[in-house]
């Protein structure tokens, strides 16, 4: 669930990034070493890769509409835009699409067929389950049961 802070953020600058070629994938408002982080993770909506160039543009194109929205009533924090990386969790029906017939890994919280953690190809879901072939086995998984997945990324 999204805290406070990260839905104001959402909306404040949704329409900017989209406007840029972007779409914003997650915010998270949270406290790291420095103090408090407001980290925008964002993909092209063209679904080439993001790099340094377009994570600077995000950013200066985002801080004077947040400097003027003020999501955190004056608390101070640090911006950050990043890529979401090729290990991103899987959370929305748009991530399972993406890897639809790939190889992903899902951990559970608890267990099913006696098993948390799996490996297999994604060959279905929608909006209660997915389901995954593992050594030759079809496994339906509640998606309200994952804890995490991703695709497995294998260089």
């Amino acid at each position: 669930m999204q805290s406070k802070v990260a839905i104001a953020v959402q909306n404040a600058i949704n329409d900017a990034v989209l406007n840029l070629g972007f779409e914003i994938y997650d915010i998270e408002y949270s406290k790291k070493q420095n103090g408090m982080n407001l980290t925008i993770f964002i993909t092209k909506l063209d679904g080439s890769t993001v790099n340094i160039n377009d994570c600077e543009l995000v950013h200066r194109t985002i801080d004077p509409i947040l400097d003027e929205v003020n999501p955190t009533n004056d608390e101070s924090y640090y911006l950050n835009v990043s890529s979401v990386g090729l290990d991103r969790p899987l959370k929305l029906d748009k991530d399972f699409k993406r890897v639809l017939n790939h190889e992903i890994i899902v951990k559970t919280f608890v267990p099913v067929n006696k098993l948390k953690e799996f490996v297999g190809t994604l060959c279905g879901f929608d909006e209660n389950k997915i389901v995954l072939k593992c050594n030759g086995l079809k496994i339906e998984i509640l998606r309200s049961n994952i804890g995490l997945a991703k695709e497995n990324v294998v260089f």
